[in-house]
């Protein structure tokens, strides 16, 4: 069944599906989708075209799929994609898409901790924690298992990588790699995440190998391109190297060190 409060406006088109709550004077837009088992409490204002997978908890007051604050978007119909099992908290905003990759997107298994703005055109992948007033500027990119502490703000365009955590009240512009521990202002590298790798199951010889790579990009002293060839030729490759290689040759801001 679906429980809709009697103070809650749900607009003539929005697609609701079984299980979903809705709580006192939220508003649901025409072109939202709800998924099964969904939770939005009192206040909740969703809108635009926005999708919600299931099993989420929305708090009160959090605001999803308004309009981008970039001064170039002219109502272009894009959209906010969520998926399922999220916990979005009181006070998040989540803007829509611009015209760039036309979308919003945040995975599955997220925590976003009150005051959260995710900006238009970011993506966050699954199972990251984004605590209070974490700040994501437009076209940011957050990937999968990632832990970024509160009151740190993301510049526009930056990535960060997977199995990584910033700490809080750090400042964020340029790419942080995967796997490794940031924090400052602005942040730079502290070292390998090596206890969130083992809580994540990661092997000793993975960490091992992976501290290898730390050691040649971060203390080495070597220019990144030569840091760079030098793992290429000294260290064992798999998947977690040839992902910390890759990051680093695809990044466009360059990366925190």
């Amino acid at each position: 069944m679906i429980d809709i409060h009697n103070t809650a406006i749900v607009e003539e088109g929005a697609i609701i599906e079984d299980g979903v709550k809705i709580g006192p004077y939220c508003v649901i837009g025409k072109d939202v989708k709800i998924g099964k088992n969904t939770v939005v409490q009192s206040h909740v204002v969703i809108e635009g075209i926005t999708e919600i997978g299931e099993n989420n908890t929305i708090y009160s007051f959090a605001s999803i799929g308004k309009a981008s604050q970039d001064l170039k978007y002219k109502g272009e119909p894009t959209k906010t994609i969520i998926g399922n099992n999220n916990s979005i908290r009181e006070f998040v905003t989540i803007h829509r898409g611009t015209d760039d990759r036309w979308e919003t997107r945040i995975g599955n298994g997220n925590l976003l901790m009150a005051y959260v703005h995710v900006a238009h055109d970011v993506i966050v992948g699954d199972d990251c924690i984004l605590a209070n007033n974490v700040t994501l500027a437009g076209h940011v990119v957050v990937d999968s298992h990632t832990i970024i502490g509160g009151l740190t703000p993301v510049h526009q365009f930056c990535k960060i990588g997977s199995y990584s955590m910033i700490g809080g009240a750090s400042a964020v512009n340029q790419d942080i790699c995967p796997f490794i521990l940031a924090e400052g202002n602005k942040a730079v590298a502290r070292g390998l995440n090596s206890v969130g790798l083992r809580r994540r199951g990661f092997s000793d010889e993975e960490i091992s190998r992976l501290k290898k790579v730390y050691k040649i990009v971060f203390r080495s002293g070597l220019p990144l391109k030569d840091a760079v060839a030098k793992i290429e030729q000294e260290i064992e490759k798999d998947k977690n190297v040839d992902y910390f290689l890759n990051f680093i040759k695809n990044s466009k801001r360059g990366i925190t060190r």
